[in-house]
């Protein structure tokens, strides 16, 4: 999996490209949203408009990403669902955790 970063206004746009399954993306994924907590990001969009694979293991990174930012007093939040990941959110009630939306814009507007 490939992560890049860009900055728009106080939100830092994660746009995740590949797979997050065990042992690929996953801890990449922990990884980054550490690093932009550490240096200060707290509002954090997750674009997984490229995602092509997500396991339970890719699924417990996203909610354990939202939890440390939430624990950090920030927002996590998620843009652009390929239907695959949305679908695996609704049936696990996930849905209802993470506010989602359509574009990037969209999310950095939510702030």
């Amino acid at each position: 999996m490939t992560i890049t970063v860009k900055y728009v206004q106080n939100v830092a746009i994660i746009s995740l490209i590949g797979k997050i399954t065990i042992g690929v993306g996953d801890l990449a994924l922990r990884n980054k949203v550490s690093e932009l907590l550490d240096g200060g990001h707290n509002n954090i969009v997750a674009n997984l408009g490229q995602v092509n694979t997500i396991d339970s293991s890719g699924i417990g990174e996203l909610v354990g990403a939202y939890t440390t930012v939430s624990n950090q007093g920030g927002k996590f939040k998620l843009c652009n669902l390929p239907s695959k990941v949305y679908d695996i959110l609704q049936i696990t009630q996930l849905i209802s955790v993470f506010e989602v939306f359509d574009t990037e814009q969209e999310a950095v507007d939510s702030f």
